[in-house]
């Protein structure tokens, strides 16, 4: 437990984090990654290179900074980071390294002056009690997951099923248990974690669930990104009856029971989750506008696939913009440019009273949440991921 002194010194370094946080956390991952080059798989290093990474760490360790007196306003935050732990199957034995790292970052990167002996013992009471909580939940969840049927802990050996290319750079993998077993149950917006090994080196990437839950396969839909390791080794090397390890399903940004109408907005790959949140909506009588922004038609996944759904149900609304009409495609959108605030307030119902969900690059998330507060949308029925500083999205 920390004593009310410690808490008083972590309160007080709240200014000091808010001014040079993210300097800290990139000191922070050179040091955990030079102490314990083990743990480098965890870690996607395009986010450390472009300094997302950092900035989310930053973000999460001034929020618990922030709000040591009153840990229970820390409640979504700690799900996302708990939920993100158990995918990449981070364990107990995890939390020393990463708490050696942090300490030792910031006696370095503060000074002898600032990081006093005092703040240095504080910060280790917090970051223990801190690795307690996020340990003791990430255990709860292991648990749950190998009780659960088809469910398993840690790795799980898998074959490709089917490979379909959905746009020119969506491509569809459907992946089968190798042990012919089944698999367990997932909800809709959730994620799974596939380990690869390129060039010699473990990598473990989060790719959304793109189908809904069956109880026999997995399925993800991966955009080839320029540079990305994982996605073009993916697309140019993985292959059906290949063999993949997976972890178990994990994800906060999950589909939540209601009756309201639901509004699906995604832009790019962002789609993904939101087609196994369709697939579950479709399945009540729950209305459905369904909104998608692509850049042009060739890189419009799943067209074909939302155009059948909505001559099976008429309670299915949807509405494509692309930022330009290439003009090499029959298929129309029915706006071009950006989604624009005048777009939803056509598109959405005319009553606000709906739950939305909306995914895509940071750009367009800023844009929609903003878009559906003007409108009326209440921010407590708007949902979406975003690991990283909420205020990247004000």
């Amino acid at each position: 437990m920390l004593s009310t002194e410690q808490r008083a010194v972590i309160t007080a370094t709240v200014p000091i984090l808010k001014e040079g946080g993210e300097a800290l956390t990139r000191h922070f991952y050179l040091k955990l990654f030079n102490d314990y080059p083990e743990v480098v798989p965890y870690f996607n290093q395009a986010h450390q290179h472009g300094g997302t990474q950092q900035r989310a760490l930053a973000h999460s360790i001034l929020m618990y900074a922030a709000n040591i007196e009153r840990l229970e306003a820390l409640g979504p935050l700690v799900n996302t980071i708990v939920n993100k732990h158990v995918a990449l199957q981070i364990q107990r034995q995890d939390y020393p390294k990463v708490g050696a790292a942090l300490l030792g970052a910031i006696r370095e990167v503060l000074g002898a002056q600032v990081a006093t002996d005092a703040v240095i013992e504080a910060w280790g009471a917090a970051y223990g009690q801190l690795a307690d909580i996020l340990a003791g939940a990430e255990e709860q969840i292991y648990d749950a997951n190998a009780e659960a049927q088809g469910g398993w802990r840690g790795a799980r050996a898998f074959k490709v099923a089917s490979k379909t290319v959905e746009s020119d750079e969506v491509t569809s993998f459907v992946f089968a248990p190798a042990d012919g077993g089944k698999v367990m149950a997932f909800k809709p917006g959730q994620y799974i974690t596939v380990l690869v090994t390129v060039d010699g080196a473990e990598m473990r990437r989060q790719y959304s669930l793109s189908a809904e839950s069956n109880g026999a396969t997995y399925r993800i839909s991966v955009k080839r990104e320029p540079g990305g390791k994982v996605s073009n080794h993916l697309h140019g090397s993985i292959h059906p009856g290949d063999g993949v390890t997976l972890f178990p399903p994990a994800g906060a940004f999950t589909l939540a029971d209601s009756d309201k109408p639901l509004v699906l907005i995604s832009g790019g790959v962002g789609i993904t989750p939101t087609l196994a949140m369709l697939g579950a909506a479709l399945r009540t009588q729950r209305p459905v506008h369904f909104i998608h922004a692509a850049r042009h038609a060739g890189v419009h996944a799943f067209r074909g696939h939302i155009e059948q759904l909505v001559e099976q149900h008429p309670q299915l609304r949807r509405h494509y913009v692309y930022e330009h009409d290439d003009g090499a495609s029959a298929a129309k959108p029915h706006a071009t440019g950006y989604l624009s605030q005048q777009q939803l307030a056509d598109w959405l119902p005319e009553s606000r009273d709906v739950e939305a969900y909306f995914l895509g690059p940071t750009p367009f998330m800023k844009a929609m949440k903003s878009h559906l507060r003007e409108l009326g949308v209440p921010e407590t029925q708007t949902f979406y991921e975003f690991f990283g500083p909420a205020e990247a999205l004000q």
